[in-house]
């Protein structure tokens, strides 16, 4: 019998890693994969995402290696360790710039082909940068398997709130590193060293601009969000002490 999920518990933090990294280009798609654990009851709960290096950068395809898998099921394992619960890699996600978040034939397929791996395996689509209605840089999401006849099949999906643990926030703090590393890549692959040192020059310029331009549109908005969270954090928890000390002292009072 063909098993189905029948929800999908994201947890908040996961979700924000998938933003972050669907708002890191709005030229080629990005792609993760999600770990979590899955109930008697067929509902999916993720609470970890992993953040793929991309060997390849197009505008209208992603691809998972079998290597990649392997690295994420590892993950997965010293998640489970670390945690105490048993982990696994339970879908993937990939973004959609400036085109709707439905899944196209080519990612139907994909997505049918990890179902034969594992039925209750689900992709998650984030549409950004796209503009409706006069509203510009919208973001939508959905969440879907493949039918054995390779259509969309949606799942409902549900976003817990829940605090922005270490493991997520070490993810987000690596885009910047795993992006810059892909531009280095395919500048070298592309690029190699030419006879005319004008060209060189010109490659390498616009290597440096590539990458001052990672530094400035990722780099630098991950590290002042993260401080404006700190912050806060730090404001909340002089609240709490406030408040101990208050209770505290009602505490002795009753006693009196």
């Amino acid at each position: 019998m063909f098993r189905q999920l029948n929800k999908v518990v994201l947890s908040a933090d996961v979700y924000a890693v998938c933003i972050q990294h669907a708002l890191s280009t709005e030229k080629e798609e990005i792609m993760g994969l999600l770990i979590g654990e899955v109930d008697d009851s067929n509902i999916s709960y993720i609470s970890a995402g992993l953040i793929l290096h991309r060997s390849e950068k197009k505008s209208d395809r992603v691809e998972i290696s079998a290597e990649q898998l392997c690295m994420a099921s590892t993950h997965a394992e010293q998640l489970a360790e670390k945690l105490g619960r048993p982990m696994r890699v339970l879908g993937w996600y990939h973004s959609h710039p400036h085109i709707t978040v439905w899944p196209s034939h080519v990612d139907l397929r994909t997505q049918a082909m990890y179902q034969i791996m594992d039925p209750l395996f689900v992709g998650l689509i984030f549409s950004v940068f796209l503009s409706e209605n006069n509203v510009g840089n919208q973001v939508q999401l959905t969440c879907f398997q493949a039918t054995d006849n390779y259509e969309r099949r949606d799942v409902n999906i549900v976003i817990e709130k829940v605090p922005l643990r270490d493991y997520n926030l070490k993810n987000i703090c690596e885009l910047p590193k795993i992006l810059i590393q892909e531009e280095v890549e395919i500048h070298n692959t592309k690029c190699s060293k030419n006879d005319d040192i004008l060209v060189n020059i010109h490659n390498e310029a616009f290597k440096t601009l590539s990458l001052s331009h990672l530094i400035t549109k990722i780099s630098q908005p991950i590290c002042e969000d993260l401080e404006a969270r700190l912050e806060v954090t730090n404001l909340r928890i002089k609240e709490l002490e406030k408040m101990l000390i208050e209770l505290k002292r009602k505490s002795d009072e009753d006693k009196i």
